[in-house]
């Protein structure tokens, strides 16, 4: 798998990335742009886990034969894979434990976690307008604590009128000495902008424990914890080019109690986890960083046809649409609105023509979005061919 250097056109490295997703040039009348929901998997993933299966099956942790000890290696070396390619540079005692997903990960903290740190008092910032695998955790832990006598305030994270974005100077007013615990998203998957979380860092102080979701970031875009002042990473394998069932939390360890999930951790899911290591070998090969860039080149290509018709609305801050921007250019997702034809209905019309999108709520919170709408999200393996293509169809539907 060849590099380009940053000044280089990316057309060819991603063709040859694109030629090694199966499904993708197995289907080439259909264009897949649904990779917020889950990303495709390379042939490279494929292969491990044909070949974990068929070589080293076993559990991991129990036995002491051969294909026992493999798995038991597959395991721990996988822990300390995550752990490089969200950029610890392991000095300090932070851990990786390995969950079903995101939304696992983040229960497991909501339950086994947050009860022992907070304290009657205490307030948790909550993103009510993020998904809702990060809100209802942290709501039961706050009525788990109520049950036991202990009070917490729920403090709604702040944001920015008409962009999506967090109100960090507003947050930095709500926030105050009881603030213990923030709950953040690194990339929104409705509005596809990065949310500036070391801006979170300033808001709340330095003793906050900060938890990010990071569900539609590993993969997609450079994440390092070394840069990233929060204590709990959380991410999803299947969004990150590995399979269902498979995520990890990276927890530093600095603030508050060890985190350590509760009960007996049973069988784990060895073959999500040799996915997921070779998943996270290709995506370094490959180079998160101009997988980045491209996507976000595509996101632009769109946004900027989609200003030009006036039947649609672009959902997220609109300083962030185009190539040019003067902020930071959102990821690449991009949710949108036609004016006359519902989204649910649009998302039938889209597929009619051989597009793949997400069309509905997307799992937002309360405090998000009213009405449904149609979501692009992109990957490597997506091309420019297919962003104009789904722009002249838009524009034929008035």
């Amino acid at each position: 798998m060849t590099a380009p250097t940053a000044g280089e056109d990316l057309g060819a490295w991603q063709r040859e990335l694109r030629a090694r997703f199966p499904i993708v040039t197995g289907h080439p009348e259909l264009a897949y742009l649904d990779s917020a929901a889950t990303a495709q998997k390379p042939q490279a993933v494929l292969d491990a886990v044909q070949t974990y299966l068929t070589t080293s099956n076993a559990n991991s942790a129990r036995g002491t034969y051969t294909w026992a000890n493999r798995t038991t290696e597959l395991v721990e070396r996988t822990r300390e894979r995550v752990a490089r390619f969200l950029g610890d540079p392991g000095s300090g005692g932070s851990v990786v434990h390995f969950t079903g997903g995101t939304t696992e990960g983040l229960r497991t903290i909501a339950r086994d976690w947050l009860p022992g740190f907070l304290r009657d008092g205490d307030e948790i910032v909550v993103p009510d307008a993020d998904h809702q695998a990060n809100i209802v955790p942290w709501l039961e832990a706050q009525r788990q604590l109520a049950r036991e006598g202990v009070r917490v305030r729920v403090v709604p994270m702040p944001y920015q009128s008409g962009s999506g974005d967090y109100d960090h100077r507003a947050l930095a007013e709500r926030a105050g000495p009881r603030t213990r615990f923030v709950a953040t998203t690194h990339v929104h998957h409705v509005y596809g902008g990065d949310m500036n979380v070391q801006r979170i860092r300033r808001a709340v102080g330095p003793d906050a424990v900060i938890c990010l979701d990071a569900a539609q970031s590993v993969g997609h875009l450079p994440v390092s914890v070394a840069e990233l002042d929060v204590d709990f990473v959380v991410f999803s394998g299947h969004k990150a080019l590995a399979l269902p069932g498979s995520g990890a939390v990276w927890a530093r360890q600095a603030r508050g109690p060890a985190f350590v999930p509760g009960g007996w951790s049973g069988t784990p899911n060895t073959v999500g986890i040799a996915s997921l290591e070779a998943a996270l070998d290709w995506l370094d090969a490959a180079g998160v960083d101009r997988i980045e860039r491209w996507t976000a080149d595509l996101a632009s290509r769109l946004t900027d046809g989609l200003r030009r018709l006036d039947a649609y609305e672009i959902l997220g801050c609109p300083l962030s649409l185009a190539a040019d921007a003067p902020v930071q250019r959102r990821q690449g997702i991009v949710s949108l609105r036609h004016h006359a034809i519902d989204s649910g209905d649009l998302g039938f019309i889209l597929f009619s023509h051989g597009f793949m999108v997400r069309s509905d709520h997307h799992c937002q919170g309360d405090a998000g979005e009213k009405t449904g709408s149609v979501r692009v999200s992109l990957h490597v393996y997506n091309t420019a061919e297919e962003i104009d293509r789904l722009l002249s169809v838009l524009a034929s539907l008035g």
